[in-house]
């Protein structure tokens, strides 16, 4: 009777152990994918004072958003910079969302007000930087895409029971997805046939 005690208890900790391997191992995976987007936002940021640069030779009258770009983008640079260091911080992940909402929305002005200006939407400069910009876009999206879908699996695998039980006793965190929202892609489609 003692040995299929002890094999029960043998069993017991064996279970709990690979349990706790598996959230360990998708708590790195969701982190590793978040050093993606880190990688991508980084580039991001450092393209945007070019931009700026090359707009400003242009757009003299346009100063105040100019300063938006700017400033929005150094308050994502510094959200990047605080959920890079803990990308299990809901908190820091969320306020990177926003910051980069922010950011978005500065540059989507920026690249409207480029409009007026055929001498800057014709400069080569300003026409290779929107397109690297673009391509770090893309990028971007898909390195949150990613980020997201790990971060999916990792809370899915905290909340299952037993797991849950585990992830309780050694305080494994829900992860916050990482929505960067374009507020382009709310708006409704405008179809004219004329």
């Amino acid at each position: 009777m003692e040995w299929i005690f002890f094999g029960l208890i043998v069993a017991a900790v064996i279970f709990a152990i690979m349990i706790y391997n598996r959230l360990v191992a998708a708590r790195n995976r969701y982190k590793n994918a978040f050093a993606q987007i880190d990688v991508q936002l980084t580039r991001r940021h450092d393209l945007i004072p070019n931009l700026v640069e090359t707009a400003k030779r242009y757009m003299s009258h346009e100063k105040d958003t100019l300063e938006a770009v700017i400033h929005a983008r150094n308050q994502a640079q510094a959200s990047l910079k605080q959920a890079s260091a803990d990308p299990g911080n809901p908190d820091a992940v969320k306020k990177l969302s926003e910051s980069e909402q922010g950011l978005s929305g500065a540059l989507g002005r920026l690249f409207a007000l480029s409009e007026s200006y055929p001498d800057l939407k014709a400069n080569q400069n300003m026409m290779q930087l929107s397109e690297e910009l673009t391509s770090t876009e893309n990028k971007v999206a898909f390195a949150r895409q990613s980020f997201n879908d790990q971060v999916m699996s990792y809370n899915i695998l905290r909340e299952s029971f037993p797991n849950n039980i585990l992830a309780g006793m050694f305080n494994f965190q829900p992860a916050q997805l990482l929505e960067i929202e374009d507020p382009a892609k709310r708006e409704a489609v405008k179809v004219d046939f004329g």
